[in-house]
């Protein structure tokens, strides 16, 4: 498979646009942002005639505002100083200031001896297997970046299997096993089978999900690549043992699902029994319009796929260039779902994953103290929290759940913060 990293990369975008300077500007910013593209995206997904515009291209492609102009400064004045020690600090400094494990996932999720294991819901468990963690291609909103920045300690991965089936043994509360990454789907078959085999063994385990956005960034894994045909019997052998194999697949613009060989890859996909269902997060430059999450999840509905999830960037990595007011994110959900039929709202959002668990805004309520955010729990570490309702101050600049003020000490169920009295409402 070829693909586009560091100068290799740089190179393609200053080719490619005819700009030396969109080149220069990614070879800084990769600099402490992990980025790589595949020929698959480069070739047939960017629009290079409208970069640095095209909603691809900001999907995929180092950008100068990804980072602070301070920050952008550092490390371009570190690089040309040619001080490799002064560049390693100044990437260090920036990469620890851009969260890179939000939301408790290293002192919250992983389980005891359990490296490469996340379990923060009873009835789930997430699997990172070491040889899965890189992707065909990277998204440049990924909140898994420091999975791909080469620094073993914020890298999570299990060795093998047997991570994995031992904390089973030990936990029979878990149903559903969601082997993520990186992207599952850039291991050899016969890999991958060594994760998925002993899950049909476990009468406990009733789902298995993996996460991939190889459909859209290297669909040639389900068609030409030479294990092909043995991942789909793969797949057709988890069907087959009863389970429920879902496809997670990332897609966050229409466009990735128009080339013909995505088209491909997906009908046999669903020739395997799987189902295939969609998410992805609202975010500036790529996303952020009703008329597009619409278009998306109607051609979603008329190619088999379920719309799953509309995410709230998380707090983390480039936040500052792809985050979006919560306010806007849920007029960007309730007008895509007012333009779709029943089939194409499935789609729950916009949802946040946060310490707590994943809440989504279900809309404005509009109570006597004002306006109010209304959260509820769809997902929760405490399973007691599951569906519970809560309001905050309608804050129209307001981008992550811990930046809500809630209404009263009921409402910190779900919201931290300090609860906002009457007379601050009135006042």
């Amino acid at each position: 498979m070829t693909s586009f990293t560091g100068q290799r990369l740089a190179g393609l975008i200053a080719r490619r646009t005819g700009q030396p300077s969109l080149g220069h500007d990614a070879a800084v910013v990769g600099r402490v942002l992990p980025f790589k593209v595949s020929a698959h995206v480069a070739d047939e997904l960017v629009d290079w005639s409208r970069a640095p515009d095209d909603p691809l291209y900001r999907l995929v492609m180092p950008h100068r505002d990804m980072l602070a102009p301070p920050d952008f400064a550092a490390v371009e004045a570190a690089l040309r100083s040619g001080d490799r020690v002064r560049l390693r600090l100044v990437v260090d400094g920036l990469r620890e200031r851009l969260n890179p494990h939000p939301g408790g996932q290293l002192h919250l999720n992983v389980p005891e001896g359990g490296w490469g294991l996340q379990h923060k819901y009873p009835e789930t468990l997430l699997v990172f297997p070491r040889q899965g963690q890189t992707c065909h291609g990277y998204c440049a909103y990924c909140f898994r970046w420091p999975q791909f920045t080469g620094d073993p300690a914020r890298r999570q991965a299990v060795d093998g299997p047997g991570v994995m089936t031992g904390h089973l043994a030990r936990h029979p509360e878990v149903t559903d096993v969601l082997l993520t990454g990186g992207d599952p789907l850039v291991m050899r078959t016969e890999l991958l089978d060594a994760y998925v085999a002993p899950l049909l063994d476990l009468p406990q385990v009733r789902t298995v999900r993996i996460g991939t956005k190889a459909v859209s960034f290297q669909p040639e894994r389900f068609l030409t690549a030479p294990d092909a045909d043995d991942l789909l019997r793969l797949f057709e052998r988890v069907v087959a043992s009863g389970r429920h194999l879902a496809l997670m697949l990332h897609v966050s613009h229409p466009r990735e699902l128009h080339p013909e060989p995505a088209r491909r890859a997906l009908r046999r996909l669903r020739g395997t029994g799987a189902v295939l269902r969609t998410q992805a997060p609202v975010v500036r430059h790529v996303n952020d319009d009703a008329g597009v999450w619409a278009a998306m999840w109607q051609e979603q509905v008329e190619l088999g796929l379920v719309p799953y999830y509309m995410f709230v960037e998380r707090d983390t990595g480039p936040r500052r260039y792809f985050g979006l007011p919560l306010a806007r994110a849920l007029a960007v959900h309730a007008d895509a779902t007012r333009r779709v039929s029943g089939l194409g709202r499935t789609a729950r959002g916009p949802v946040m994953s946060t310490e707590l668990g994943k809440l989504v805004l279900d809309g404005i309520a509009h109570l006597p103290e004002g306006p109010a955010f209304t959260l509820r729990a769809l997902q929760a570490r405490d399973p007691a929290l599951v569906g519970t309702l809560a309001h905050a101050r309608l804050d129209p600049a307001a981008q992550w759940w811990d930046e809500l003020v809630p209404y009263g000490p009921r409402d910190q169920t779900l919201i931290p913060g300090k609860p906002l009295t009457l007379e601050g409402v009135v006042g």
